[in-house]
């Protein structure tokens, strides 16, 4: 969002409004119809229309005075125009900061941007904890004064480690974030947390799905290489993709060569997918996402 509407007004009186409907005449109109009604200041709206799957996406941030205060009298007098349309829909407070967990084992990289954009500002979200299997990253989160939790993972320990992750959560989360955390959630973790679990994959999905991605597109000498930032499902590697990058190579590239070049990919697209999570630029439709970025 360009910079001077943030300027308009505080973050106190802003929300967003999320729909997904099927697509007919009349939805914009109504929908802004109803919040110039409602004493609303449209301060950015984006929509997209399906013609394969006749599905309708809006997004809109508005202001309003003392939203914080109104926002569920708001939401009531939206239930009309809601059942008009048939619409799956969610109205936000755009000051109210996402509580995000960050898991990670021995790679590094991904955990560290996402603590250096969040310690800038740029990530609008509340860290409540950093999980890893290992203890590496333990000195650098605690510097960040963010909790850390060592879980160690073993074949005989999965599912009493998995207890232990669910207790600390204690469903107090909004997002759970995979920055090469590499273990494979079981399906009753993924169940808990639907649509909730952002995942960086370290190859351009559906390529190479699954471990070694980077020795598996050597040997296939691809002359690109990528990463993918999808959202997590009970099917290996394969939820809605949010963002994606690609670098190119050659064949002069080895394969530490690919994993190096790789690290750069894979940090910046889970920050974007992260950050457009945070800020519900994201709507998801089947396997799919509408990303209003």
């Amino acid at each position: 969002m360009p910079q001077e509407l943030f300027n308009r007004s505080e973050p106190g009186s802003r929300a967003r409004l999320l729909i997904t409907c099927p697509d007919r005449p009349g939805i914009i109109a109504a929908v802004t119809q109803f919040l110039l009604a409602n004493g609303a200041n449209i301060l950015e709206a984006d929509q997209h229309s399906s013609p394969s799957t006749t599905t309708f996406f809006m997004r809109i941030e508005f202001e309003q005075d003392d939203i914080a205060r109104h926002l569920d009298s708001l939401r009531d007098a939206f239930q009309p125009v809601a059942r008009q349309f048939r619409m799956d829909w969610r109205m936000e407070l755009v000051h109210q900061r996402k509580r995000v967990a960050i898991f990670v084992s021995k790679e590094l990289h991904c955990l560290t941007e996402l603590l250096w954009q969040w310690r800038a500002g740029d990530l609008f979200a509340d860290i409540a904890m950093v999980v890893s299997n290992h203890p590496d990253a333990q000195d650098m989160v605690r510097g960040f004064e963010i909790p850390f939790h060592h879980i160690p993972v073993t074949p005989d320990t999965k599912l009493q480690a998995e207890a232990q992750q669910l207790e600390l959560l204690g469903g107090q989360v909004d997002l759970i974030v995979l920055a090469r955390y590499m273990q494979i959630l079981s399906p009753q973790f993924v169940e808990t947390y639907p649509h909730q679990i952002i995942n960086i994959h370290h190859s351009f999905l559906p390529s190479f799905i699954g471990k070694q991605p980077y020795e598996r597109a050597f040997d296939r000498g691809v002359k690109l290489i990528g990463a993918t930032a999808h959202y997590v499902t009970a099917d290996l590697d394969a939820g809605p993709i949010i963002e994606q990058d690609v670098h190119r190579i050659s064949h002069r590239h080895e394969v530490d060569d690919l994993k190096r070049i790789g690290r750069h990919v894979e940090r910046t697209v889970l920050a974007r997918a992260v950050k457009w999570h945070l800020e519900d630029r994201v709507l998801i439709h089947e396997n799919k996402t509408v990303v209003f970025a």
